[in-house]
């Protein structure tokens, strides 16, 4: 039925689309349709209230439209009634499959009423049964200024709007802004629930608006180059608004990077993650590889909740809140992009997808919170095998203040860590270097049951204490041979290089001499030959499963008893606190561990005990 400039109409029946989208108040506000009566269906009433009750914003916004329509019936002279039954709690849940619009269809055929709608489907199906329809499309509408706005300003990032709160903002650049009272009036809840209802018709309204995610008590909108999080009882305590703009936009050019760097992100980074505090210009410069990357003419396509980015045409940009991970996967896949942009990766699902997508040999960036560039990393742990990290990413950049502050590059090796000085302790590992200067500075491993994350200290210089005891241990074993090396490994360990024929008497009869050493002197003490000392670093042997075992303690006069069990009689292991080593044993052949209390490992170990240290033994 064709819509003329005032159409006279006896009855209308409008059906919930065009109550929610607010058209009929203002047909008749503006004088479009003059009508006698209008008959709202107590099915319309129902499913807004039971959206309403959900927390859902379209559940409020068409209970407002309600409100204007029977203001406008005293302004305007038509009668407003209420027909109809109220549907049953099964025709409510079933709204979306045509139930509640076939009560509202039957309604309006009953009344000899006209039908006014917004949804198409609904408008042709009454067409269709020879009944008068009016279906209003949604009007194509210019960019209006929205209330919101004008809180902002060129140097506004976030705005922050609370009800009984005066409006704040952060003002300024990323990791320079300052937190500004905008006005001393508080804010009410009418302004923000009018802002609020503002906000989702302009996003249903827009091409470039979206509402990205519905929940019960929040909702999240991407209307332009806002993101904007509407939060409302009893999700919160009060309704709140924060919405955010990017202030500036950079392109890769702007970061001035080094001529290496470029060269890796344009033909070697294929697993690259963004790090950085929240505000500090992660996404931005996402942007910015997106583009590149695009301009580049490789197929570029994002992943993102909600979509803020501020990309180009030619990059397809697909919302993870709207879709679940096996879909994202399933799409990217079969769409075959060059370079996926990940954006906010939160939970364990994002980065297994991550890491999936990326070992079927889609290029990855994904952009991730942490306080510095190693916790990125550390998010994987736990979540992937260690084993294939470095082939998951090879390139974390951090951002700081909006620039590039730190730049770390993985690889995988097989190699003694750093630290550890006995050749079996070779282990895969995978070493983190800095990338611009190509020193270590962590490496991730596994120790135990734990995988680890040390760094590394390059020269690291021994403290006076480690000096000291040198001297001393040396002072002590050149009473039984004349050339002695001492190297002192920890507080609790340390080697001694001596000739070889000297061995056997040092160690003496059952070992009796170097245990009596071992408590004068009171540390952990390997004898070794010098021929030892220069073929370790050609030693190459397979790493030793380590064993951790349970065991029990005890107390005996003086002395610590570490009890293990009669299966590990006679055999050795050593004993740990934390991760730090303390000495190392043979169990007796009672499966026992005797150890003085008195003297400086016994006090270590009970001082560990009395504060509750994990004390573990690893065979």
């Amino acid at each position: 039925m064709e819509q003329s400039n005032i159409q006279m109409i006896e009855k209308i029946v409008p059906d919930t689309s065009v109550i929610i989208e607010g058209l009929l108040s203002e047909k008749i506000r503006h004088n479009s349709i003059k009508c006698n009566e209008i008959i709202i269906h107590e099915a319309v009433i129902a499913e807004l209230e039971h959206q309403a009750n959900l927390g859902k914003a379209i559940g409020y916004l068409g209970l407002d439209e309600i409100k204007r329509i029977k203001n406008l019936s005293k302004q305007k002279g038509f009668e407003l009634s209420y027909k109809g039954s109220r549907p049953k709690a099964a025709e409510i849940r079933h709204a979306s499959l045509g139930e509640i619009d076939s009560l509202i269809r039957q309604l309006a055929y009953d009344e000899d009423a006209t039908l006014v709608t917004s949804d198409k489907v609904q408008s042709e199906v009454a067409l269709a049964k020879g009944m008068k329809s009016i279906y209003y499309k949604q009007p194509e509408k210019g960019f209006k200024k929205l209330k919101l706005e004008r809180f902002f300003d060129e140097t506004t990032m976030s705005v922050h709007l609370r009800e009984n709160v005066p409006p704040y903002a952060k003002k300024g650049m990323p990791g320079k802004w300052e937190f500004k009272e905008l006005r001393k009036a508080l804010l009410k809840q009418g302004e923000i629930r009018d802002m609020s209802r503002e906000i989702i018709e302009e996003a249903k309204l827009r091409k470039d608006g979206f509402i990205e995610i519905e929940r019960t008590g929040s909702t999240i909108v991407q209307l332009g180059t806002f993101r904007i999080v509407i939060t409302r009882p009893p999700f919160s305590d009060g309704w709140e608004i924060t919405a955010v703009r990017p202030v500036k936009k950079l392109n890769l050019q702007d970061y001035d990077l080094s001529e290496k760097l470029t060269k890796r992100i344009s033909e070697q980074a294929d697993g690259i993650l963004v790090a950085g505090s929240p505000g500090m210009g992660k996404t931005t410069f996402a942007q910015g590889l997106a583009e590149y990357y695009a301009s580049q003419n490789k197929i570029v396509k994002t992943v993102e909740a909600p979509r803020d980015l501020n990309l180009p045409e030619n990059v397809t940009q697909y919302a993870i809140s709207l879709a679940d991970s096996q879909e994202i996967h399933d799409i990217l896949l079969l769409s075959r992009p060059d370079h996926t942009v990940f954006d906010e990766m939160r939970n364990t699902n994002d980065f297994k997808l991550f890491a999936d997508l990326r070992l079927a040999g889609v290029g990855m960036v994904g952009v991730v919170h942490a306080t510095n560039p190693i916790d990125a990393i550390q998010r994987f742990l736990g979540r992937i095998e260690m084993g294939v990290i470095p082939q998951v990413v090879d390139t974390v950049i951090f951002i700081k203040n909006g620039e590039i502050n730190k730049v770390l590059a993985l690889k995988m090796t097989v190699k003694v860590p750093s630290g550890m000085t006995e050749a079996d302790l070779a282990r895969p590992v995978v070493v983190v270097d800095d990338f611009e200067s190509g020193n270590a500075a962590f490496e991730i491993y596994s120790y135990g049951e734990q995988t680890v994350v040390v760094p590394v200290q390059e020269g690291r210089q021994k403290s006076g204490a480690q000096k000291l005891a040198e001297t001393t241990i040396m002072h002590e074993f050149q009473k039984y041979s004349r050339d002695v090396e001492v190297e002192v490994l920890s507080d609790n360990k340390c080697i001694v290089y001596v000739a070889e024929q000297d061995i056997a008497r040092i160690i003496g009869k059952q070992g009796a001499n170097i245990i009596r050493l071992e408590e004068t002197l009171g540390i952990g003490i390997d004898i070794k030959s010098f021929d030892e000392k220069y073929s370790d670093s050609k030693i190459k042997g397979t790493a030793k499963e380590q064993k951790e075992i349970p065991f029990e303690t005890s107390y005996k006069k003086n002395q610590l008893l570490l009890e293990l069990g009669m299966d590990m009689q006679n055999k050795d292991v050593d004993v740990y606190v934390g991760d730090e080593f303390v000495l190392s044993a043979k169990a007796s052949k009672t499966g026992i561990i005797k150890i003085r209390r008195n003297n400086n490992i016994g006090r270590r170990l009970i001082d560990a005990l009395n504060k509750h240290e994990k004390l573990r033994i690893v065979v």
